[in-house]
């Protein structure tokens, strides 16, 4: 599996408050599960994005139906896929 990182910018018009934001992180995380993924880990950012969430995921296109799927909960997402530091060696020894 990947793993893949989503920075997310809110809709501040599609929740009337900040427990109507926090009570979809469950639904969130039925529905990356329902997709075949896991959900990592999610974060709260201070600055220019509100949420940083981490998944795993098959393959890309698994990545990408997640990403379209926390758009429907009214979110920007720019996701990425990452790899841990530790593989970098690995990576290097190839060339």
């Amino acid at each position: 599996m990947g793993t893949y990182s989503a920075l997310i910018d809110v809709h501040e018009s599609a929740f009337q408050n900040v427990q109507d934001l926090a009570s979809v992180w469950g639904d969130i995380r039925a529905d990356v599960e329902e997709l075949g993924g896991e959900l990592v880990d999610a974060y709260a950012i201070l600055g220019e994005r509100d949420f940083l969430v981490l998944f795993e995921a098959e393959n890309r296109d698994q990545a990408f139906k997640i990403s379209v799927a926390l758009g429907r909960y009214g979110f920007d997402t720019q996701t990425m896929e990452i790899i841990p530091v530790d593989d970098l060696g690995r990576l290097v020894e190839d060339f």
